[in-house]
C-alpha cells in the first residue's frame, strides 16, 4: 500500500468517526476541499475511501434491515400457525 492510499484511508477514518460525532453528514466535503487545494491525487485517493465507506456503510444497514424483517416475519407466520 502506497503512502497515498495509506493517508487517504485514515484521513476519511477519522472523517467518518468525525462526522458521527459532530452529527454532519457532510464534513468529508470540507475535508475533501481542503486537499483539493494542495494536492489532487490525495483528494481523489481521500474521496474514494469516504465513497467506498459511505456505500458500504448504507448497505450494510439495509443488509441487517431485510434480515430483522425476515426474521419478524417468520415469527409472526409462526405465532399466528399456533
Amino acid at each position: 500500500m502506497s503512502t497515498l492510499d495509506r493517508l487517504a484511508e485514515k484521513l476519511a477514518e477519522d472523517t467518518m468517526k468525525a462526522q458521527k460525532e459532530l452529527e454532519n453528514e457532510r464534513l468529508f466535503v470540507e475535508v475533501g476541499s481542503i486537499l483539493a487545494a494542495s494536492s489532487q491525487s490525495l483528494e481523489e485517493a481521500y474521496l474514494t475511501e469516504i465513497r467506498v465507506r459511505m456505500a458500504e456503510e448504507k448497505a450494510r444497514k439495509f443488509l441487517i434491515k431485510k434480515v430483522k424483517d425476515a426474521r419478524a416475519a417468520k415469527e409472526d407466520a409462526q405465532d399466528t400457525s399456533e
